[in-house]
């Protein structure tokens, strides 16, 4: 039996949602922990563990060349985002300069990114990518990006997948 859950966008949730992440950050206990944390919708914790050194190195790179080939706004790795199903964090982010004035006051970015980053790991589901993706355009990205385990990468708009990035048109393919 299939299972539809309704999401509330709003004010509401995102005001729950920085609350709940600013409780976490100021956490002692949870700052010793070696993982990776995100939460759901009721501000449950979601861990999972760091990413292996291929990812990292992936990660890397993309904020590197994200500073090089669009140097007017501001790159981030394992950026928190507030969404209509919690706090989620993107592998790496750009925001534009129009926007860079929103990461200075906040520990979560209330609306996602211009792009938002994927890098796969070998346990994630497709299904799982599928919801982020979807979460991230429901918050405000304008292009979703996937890093495939090969380097590959898949350019998501509102529209569809697509060939290349319309933000950065010279971002290679594939890593």
């Amino acid at each position: 039996m299939a299972v539809t859950i309704h999401l509330e966008v709003g004010r509401e949730q995102t005001a729950f949602n920085l609350k709940r992440w600013a409780e976490i950050l100021h956490s002692p206990e949870l700052a010793k922990l070696p993982y990776r944390i995100e939460t759901d919708r009721h501000g449950h914790i979601l861990m999972s563990p760091p990413p292996a050194l291929p990812h990292g190195e992936k990660q890397a790179t993309i904020a590197s060349l994200f500073k090089e080939l669009l140097p007017d706004g501001r790159t981030f790795t394992e950026c928190p985002i507030s969404t209509s199903d919690g706090v989620k964090a993107t592998d790496v982010a750009w925001l534009s300069a129009a926007r860079s004035n929103e990461a200075d006051a906040q520990t979560c970015l209330s609306r996602a990114p211009d792009i938002c980053v994927e890098i796969l790991s070998p346990s994630n589901t497709a299904r799982e990518i599928e919801e982020k993706i979807a979460l991230y355009f429901e918050s405000g990205a304008s292009e979703v990006w996937v890093c495939q385990q090969n380097g590959a990468l898949l350019f998501h708009s509102p529209d569809g997948l697509r060939q290349m990035s319309r933000i950065c048109r010279h971002f290679p393919t594939k890593l």
